[in-house]
């Protein structure tokens, strides 16, 4: 399809088939920030060594500031444990990887629908995949009474994915009034919440308001996952930057899962490349920049 995109000669075309930032005239966008930042690390003349396996430190950092907020304390509480990864789809496979060792019977619950590439990476993974009632196709809103009804009866100790913000592909969200009643059931259940945070901040415009359903769950006190990408909140496509993140209530734990992390990484693709968390972390952990 993106071939057969770039060789039609049609005036005014628009290409649908993507998730992608683009500017007026339907160009690829680079937001001004970004460049700022890689004229300025090019003129640092860093290195090209391989970075550590779990990824760029103060990138994580930062990474862990937009999902939570700048000043929530498990930005620097040690309780999160956090890696880079080939962005978001990359995030994903090694918390599947993951789940499939620590939690090997846990089925993963999906809403109907979701994302097109969920289901492959989690059976990829060796995890089995069940849905759950999402999308009411009669009112375009959320069916949350089918919602409840199913995770009610979803296997006790099962991984239930939920979208963060903006849901894809349907866009509806619940409230947070639908989301407390989410964690009533999640905690009732004993199922293992997984958010993918795509989108945060392009359903309101406001990191902290997109973020408010995952910070919540935090509060909450539940242990969790989370795969988070810059690709569409940052402009940075091609260079697959993300995180997955770890949130352990026994601190203790936390070098085991990060060693655990590691060797799934290193099994996978080793490290995540420099350039994009380098850009990243430029941007975030900068007052001016971040604004």
């Amino acid at each position: 399809m993106a071939a057969a995109y770039r060789a039609d000669t049609t005036a005014g075309k628009v290409n649908l088939s993507i998730g992608a930032y683009r500017c007026e005239e339907g160009k690829p966008y680079v937001f001004p920030v970004v460049r700022q930042a890689e004229r300025e690390l090019l003129e640092m003349n860093l290195d090209k060594e391989y970075q550590p396996i779990d990824g760029n430190q103060e990138f994580l950092r930062g990474a862990r500031g937009v999902l939570l907020g700048w000043d929530h304390e498990d930005v620097n509480s040690g309780r999160i444990v956090s890696a880079q990864t080939l962005s978001g789809t990359g995030a994903i496979r090694v918390i599947c990887a993951f789940l499939k060792k620590a939690r090997p019977d846990a089925a993963m619950y999906v809403s109907k629908p979701t994302w097109a590439n969920h289901v492959p990476v989690m059976t990829e993974a060796g995890l089995e995949t069940r849905e759950y009632r999402y999308f009411d196709t009669e009112t375009r809103g959320l069916n949350i009474e089918g919602m409840l009804a199913d995770l009610e009866n979803a296997t006790p100790g099962s991984t239930v994915l939920l979208h963060t913000c903006a849901h894809n592909p349907t866009g509806v969200d619940p409230s947070m009034e639908e989301w407390k009643r989410i964690a009533d059931v999640c905690e009732k259940r004993q199922l293992f919440p997984f958010f993918d945070t795509a989108y945060q901040g392009f359903v309101s415009g406001d990191l902290d308001k997109d973020g408010a359903a995952l910070r919540y769950f935090i509060q909450r006190g539940f242990e969790m996952v989370s795969a988070q990408s810059f690709s569409k909140i940052m402009g940075l496509y091609g260079e697959r930057v993300g995180a997955a993140h770890f949130v352990l209530n026994d601190m203790t734990l936390a070098n085991n899962v990060r060693e655990q992390v590691k060797f799934i990484i290193r099994t996978i693709h080793t490290c995540a490349p420099h350039h994009g968390g380098r850009v990243a972390a430029a941007i975030l952990n900068n007052d001016e920049k971040r604004s």
